[in-house]
């Protein structure tokens, strides 16, 4: 139930502090006093959309607070606290508000939770549930466990056929279990896409199968080695360009060790002689000879070396043919199996292991197919019988379902009329024609607001003021029809319900809410007196000016200025003797009225 709200700099509302009691609770004011920004306040709380137009002019940021009594725990309330550790999806659903807190590790005190939002002028939101941050979708997630909104424009969701399924399911306890048939027949679906695919593929199947044993015969005869594109382009490098490395090294040999006298090796050897001599002499040169005598033996290794290269030097123009031969054939597997012939041999390699691979795959095709086949036929007879179950349930429910609006809709001035959840089977003849992601159902609301008139869709027939009473019986239905209240709201808000009606049905509206009120927290926006008189509690939301700036209030009324506000929605004039008279005697005859 909600307690109290408060609000700060939203639209027109400077500030204003709410505080709600249990029963009916209507809200009224004249035209344009900003009743529906109270609704929009709380929307927002809920999670509804935010924007930096819904700050108050000159304010920074808008803050609603809201806080509900959730009353004790339902005994079935399961403990979820484990469920989303050590992952980022959640592996059970919450059915009420106890238990999702408890799967978001939420804790609140004396049955009580508050929630609070905020929208600051550089478009950021926020929001909390207690002191815990969540999401706004974490948000409106769980408020869908605490208030159900019906505004004026939902009536239109009964001019949607497929909005009519919803409630019937809704009704008879299956949505749950719908949601589980859904996920099997997208599964059916699944594995029949990939069945088409397979048989379309088998066009195509020896072709590719063909196509596939040339790549790997041909990649498989060429004996490829990782790496080896490389080391054949460095041999090629020193094959091709024989003479040239020759003289290189030739040169290198000469200036070495070749001849006397001017060779590097011949001069450090003399040079060691000297260095230490003069070493004898000042010891602090000493470390120069050291490194001197390290260069020669380094110089004297590498012209070893240069030596013993240059004796090895062959050349070999059958090996270079050989090489040449060799990348031809890796040059042109590239550019078959590789993205680029620059590319990598691992590409040529690795396209060979997935060819052969997708070979084993399509040689395996037929076992695939034959147990795929096997598949969906027991999961397609699992499908039809499970739709043929919801089927059963779903007509049993729908007897009931219109039997229960038809007694609401008498009680709402609409006696005579006569009402139906049509529940028929799809047309088709083969399973998967007849069934569909809800089942083998289709679901429509049949009406006849006149006597001697044929059922027909109310879609199609009914006026805003008959679907508003029609909205407001499946809303009734829907509350009767669980008891424990342990899966429903605890508040219903009602936007104008009162939409295209007036007189003696106004008056039964007002007091078939006032029944709704005894198991539930009823609030309604509305501007007939025939329907404020039977709420247990009054709230007046007006309009001022002042230093230029237009503002709306908040506030509970009662005594003799309730009175006077009935005696407004009456005739327009709070001040008449009569209009005062007859509101006082509306109140005394319907305010207690059950």
């Amino acid at each position: 139930m909600l307690e109290d709200l408060s609000i700060k700099d939203f639209a027109l509302i400077d500030s204003a502090n709410v505080e709600f009691n249990g029963g009916f609770t209507v809200l009224s004011g004249e035209t344009g006093a900003g009743k529906s920004l109270l609704i929009g306040a709380l929307t927002f709380l809920l999670g509804g959309k935010a924007g930096v137009e819904q700050i108050r002019g000159g304010a920074h940021e808008s803050v609603v607070t809201g806080s509900f009594y959730l009353g004790k725990a339902p005994s079935s309330v399961r403990d979820l606290s484990g469920e989303n550790e050590n992952s980022s999806e959640t592996s059970a659903e919450a059915t009420n508000a106890w238990e999702w807190l408890s799967l978001h590790g939420i804790e609140i005190e004396d049955d009580r939770v508050l929630l609070r939002r905020v929208i600051r002028e550089n478009g950021k939101s926020g929001a909390w549930i207690g002191s815990t941050p969540v999401t706004r979708a974490d948000l409106a997630e769980f408020s869908s466990f605490l208030i159900d909104i019906h505004g004026q424009h939902e009536h239109q969701s009964l001019m949607k056929v497929s909005e009519h399924r919803k409630f019937l399911d809704s009704y008879a306890g299956l949505t749950e279990r719908v949601a589980n048939f859904t996920s099997l027949y997208s599964e059916l679906v699944a594995k029949r896409k990939l069945l088409d695919e397979l048989n379309t593929d088998d066009r195509d199947r020896a072709q590719r199968i063909d196509l596939l044993n040339f790549a790997i015969k041909e990649i498989s005869e060429a004996k490829l080695k990782p790496g080896e594109d490389v080391e054949l382009d460095d041999e090629e490098t020193k094959l091709s360009s024989f003479e040239k490395l020759y003289s290189d090294v030739e040169q290198i040999n000469g200036a070495l060790s070749g001849g006397e006298g001017g060779a590097v090796v011949s001069v450090l050897k003399r040079l060691r002689a000297v260095a230490d001599s003069a070493s004898s002499s000042d010891k602090s040169l000493q470390k120069l000879t050291d490194r001197l005598e390290s260069a020669f033996y380094e110089i004297s290794d590498i012209a070893e070396e240069y030596k013993s290269y240059s004796q090895s030097l062959v050349f070999d123009p059958e090996r270079l043919a050989q090489v040449q031969e060799r990348q031809t054939l890796i040059y042109n597997l590239k550019k078959k199996y590789a993205s680029s012939v620059s590319a990598p041999l691992s590409e040529v390699i690795l396209y060979f292991e997935k060819a052969q691979k997708t070979l084993d795959e399509l040689d395996n095709s037929s076992d695939k197919k034959e147990k795929l086949e096997k598949e969906i036929a027991e999961l397609g007879k699992k499908v039809y019988l499970e739709a043929k179950n919801i089927s059963q349930l779903r007509k049993s429910a729908a007897e009931k379902m219109s039997a229960g609006v038809v007694q609401v809709l008498s009680n709402l001035g609409m006696n005579g009329t006569r009402f139906s959840v049509n529940v028929a089977e799809k047309s088709g003849n083969e399973i998967t024609q007849k069934c569909g992601p809800y089942g083998i159902d289709d679901i429509e609301f049949l009406i006849s607001a006149n006597p001697g008139q044929p059922l027909q869709p109310l879609a199609k027939i009914a006026s805003g003021g008959e679907l508003s009473r029609v909205m407001l019986s499946l809303k009734t239905i829907l509350c009767q029809s669980d008891e424990s209240g342990e899966s429903t709201v605890g508040t219903m808000i009602f936007d104008e319900i009162d939409t295209g009606i007036g007189g003696e049905v106004a008056v039964s509206i007002g007091s078939h809410l006032k029944k709704l009120a005894k198991n539930r927290q009823v609030l309604c926006i509305t501007h007939l007196a025939s329907i404020a008189v039977y709420a247990d509690n009054q709230i007046k939301i007006e309009k001022s000016v002042n230093n230029g700036a237009t503002q709306t209030h908040v506030r509970p009324i009662m005594g003799e200025e309730r009175v006077s506000e009935i005696a407004r929605m009456l005739s327009g004039d709070a001040a008449s003797s009569e209009s005062l008279e007859h509101a006082r005697s509306m109140l005394a005859k319907f305010g207690e009225a059950v």
